[in-house]
């Protein structure tokens, strides 16, 4: 296992984290998490040399805290830092900060955790969990020596990513969505950079945008890696793009099989600042652009159709429906698309056309949601 520098900590990080998210489960329920592989496989990331693990009070519909706990006895809490997250989704008032840390820790069989994130941070989240006095708790949590270290994960833009690094100087780390083909997506690299320059540490997570990157790619982009004449797997690609980079401290993966751990574990074996060659990073580029011309919708994401009269939104249906064509995978993509509410589902659409009065790209924006939803809604 390679190591690398941790924000402003006196300690080094496994290259490779353990997200603790993607575990195998019984199928259409994950929930039920198949705990005698799982734990086989978290025990053997551990002995090969990962000391970072990650977990969410909501991951594996709230099971994951209550099987990593029961991993880590017999000696492997005390060989790796431990993260968790407060599901900011949830907190209605200063109360239920104590009421959900404390049944994390229960659940998680530990009385601290190494680093407790706010999770899947967003502006108006970050302002009503200051207004509620969480910098004050989350400090008297840290002198008590409940928490070490306070951190966030974030899914928002940029200018709010930004704000957020600079209204807390506490911070220890950000974890960010971050992958090559991202790279100008939410926090994106400029986030990174920004980060890593203000002494944080930066963990990042869908190194493998979900898998996509890591699955068999079509035809057109395989021909690219080809040209490469190296042989590295497309999600070996993906992860030492990140690991080449000086600001990115650890990457998280959520692994469902021991072929995949086992993959990984030599993946970041052979990793490190500055180890990919300039004409590498030009492929990745390639590979990138040729993913984006499957693109059927030229949408950028502007979000200047927003927001729109009937609620549906826009952008993220067409950028479900562009994902599910660049990466020939409609199941992921219908699986997303499961995730929007009705309320924001093309349906809702009264073909007002304000939409398309304000889209710079003069996009039928009205035909394209219908196409979209017909896609989508199978």
């Amino acid at each position: 296992m390679r190591y690398r520098r941790f924000g402003p900590l006196d300690w080094r990080v496994s290259a490779l984290g353990f997200g603790i998210m993607r575990l195998p489960h019984e199928d259409g329920d994950p929930s039920k998490i198949l705990e005698e592989q799982a734990a086989a496989m978290v025990r053997h990331a551990i002995d090969s040399g990962v000391n970072y693990l990650d977990t969410a009070y909501n991951y594996h519909e709230g099971e994951s805290e209550v099987f990593l706990g029961k991993v880590l006895e017999n000696g492997y809490r005390d060989r790796i830092l431990l993260a968790t997250k407060l599901p900011c989704w949830l907190v209605e008032g200063s109360e239920d900060f104590d009421r959900y840390f404390d049944r994390q820790l229960e659940k998680l069989r530990t009385d601290h955790v190494d680093f407790y994130l706010l999770h899947g941070l967003q502006d108006d989240w970050w302002e009503r969990l200051r207004g509620y006095g969480y910098l004050d708790w989350v400090e008297r949590q840290m002198a008590d020596g409940r928490i070490g270290h306070p951190a966030f994960s974030f899914h928002d833009r940029l200018p709010v990513f930004r704000k957020i690094v600079d209204d807390y100087r506490g911070w220890t780390m950000a974890m960010v969505m971050y992958n090559y083909m991202d790279v100008d997506y939410q926090a994106g690299m400029d986030g990174v950079r920004y980060a890593a320059d203000r002494g944080l540490a930066v963990v990042v997570m869908e190194p493998l945008r979900g898998g996509l990157l890591g699955k068999e790619p079509p035809d057109q982009v395989k021909q690219v890696f080809r040209e490469s004449g190296i042989d590295r797997s497309p999600a070996e690609w993906a992860l030492q793009w990140l690991w080449d980079q000086p600001e990115v401290s650890c990457v998280i993966s959520g692994m469902s099989s021991m072929d995949q751990l086992v993959e990984n574990l030599g993946s970041a074996g052979r990793s490190g600042v500055g180890s990919m060659k300039g004409e590498e990073k030009e492929l990745l580029i390639r590979v990138r652009n040729e993913y984006h011309a499957r693109k059927p919708v030229d949408c950028t994401g502007c979000r200047y159709c927003m927001p729109c009269p009937q609620g549906v939104a826009i952008p993220r249906v067409l950028g479900i429906y562009n994902l599910g064509r660049m990466y020939e995978d409609p199941e992921t993509a219908r699986m997303h698309y499961s995730f929007l509410g009705e309320d924001h589902r093309p349906p809702k659409c009264n073909e007002c056309g304000t939409c398309m009065e304000k889209c710079p790209q003069h996009l039928d924006i009205i035909g394209l949601l219908r196409i979209a939803h017909e896609h989508l809604a199978q």
